[in-house]
């Protein structure tokens, strides 16, 4: 017999799938495919108590991952916003910040930047901050350790998916969120014999009725070769009034003569920092662009 469920825990290659009982059972797929992830609206048939297998996946409205020349990585279904979360001690990393933009622009996801242990003073880190709510993205300061109440309208309404290098403070927003939540993870991963898997684990937490929060591993990288170039282009906000008023349609924004996008840069209207991120991520595609 199916059940309909939700995937709110990603081990990779198995899943645990909440019913709508709130019963948790175990999972794998079918074959050798394995392309789920938390907030994955599925269908699954039972093969004991504890366990069972999807069979299959509902269309998803929003679908976040990161990819290489050699594999993708799936980090959250059906998320409606994603936070980007800094710390001002450790210094983050500001590529990844920006690679999480853009992939958050390209698969229409709302991009919200928490910059996370605001009591140890970093005059740089709050400057960068100001550069990118210049760029129209929301930004939060916040202490997760001393409170998080700031976040918590953010969160009403909203799938959200916590992304950032590990150290920046993801794990104390869950906690101060939601204190038996890692508890109650560590309960079910004993149960179902998953707790092995919990370091690389993506793990979704109800906050109420029509709320949710996804806590994803820490990152170190986040590569972005399934974004074509189109893609990337308005996957930078402040490109969008330019494209297209370049001289030659194939600009690469680099160094042809009449490109709007380098003018706008020389007036100060796109910042050298994005351009610079923006031919990186470009060149490291190009092989699948042109290839």
């Amino acid at each position: 017999m199916s059940h309909p469920g939700l995937i709110v825990a990603a081990y990779g290659k198995r899943y645990n799938v909440e019913l709508p009982d709130g019963r948790i059972l175990s999972c794998v797929t079918r074959g050798k495919k394995v392309d789920n992830a938390a907030g994955d609206r599925v269908t699954v048939t039972l093969t004991a108590n504890n366990e069972g297998v999807i069979e299959k996946t509902a269309e998803r409205t929003t679908l976040l991952y990161r990819s290489n020349a050699y594999k993708s990585k799936v980090l959250a279904a059906n998320v409606t916003q994603i936070l980007i979360v800094l710390a001002t001690q450790p210094s983050f990393y500001e590529d990844l910040l920006n690679r999480c933009l853009v992939a958050a622009e390209a698969a229409g996801i709302r991009a919200v930047i928490l910059l996370n242990k605001c009591d140890l003073p970093n005059p740089q880190a709050l400057q960068k901050l100001e550069q990118y709510a210049a760029l129209g993205y929301l930004t939060l300061q916040l202490n997760a350790r001393q409170s998080v109440e700031v976040l918590k309208p953010l969160l009403a309404g909203h799938t959200s998916v916590l992304v950032g290098q590990s150290g920046m403070g993801k794990s104390t927003i869950i906690n101060s969120l939601l204190p038996e939540a890692r508890s109650k993870t560590q309960e079910i991963s004993t149960t179902l014999d998953s707790g092995k898997h919990t370091t690389t684990a993506t793990h979704l937490y109800h906050l109420d009725q029509d709320s949710a929060i996804i806590d994803s591993p820490g990152l170190q990288e986040f590569g972005l070769y399934h974004i074509n170039e189109t893609e990337l282009e308005y996957a930078f906000v402040e490109f969008r009034p330019f494209i297209g008023h370049c001289k030659f349609n194939n600009c690469t924004h680099t160094h042809e003569p009449d490109c709007a996008i380098l003018k706008a840069v020389q007036a100060g209207s796109i910042p050298p920092e994005r351009l610079q991120i923006f031919q990186q991520i470009r060149s490291e595609n190009s092989v699948q662009v042109y290839g």
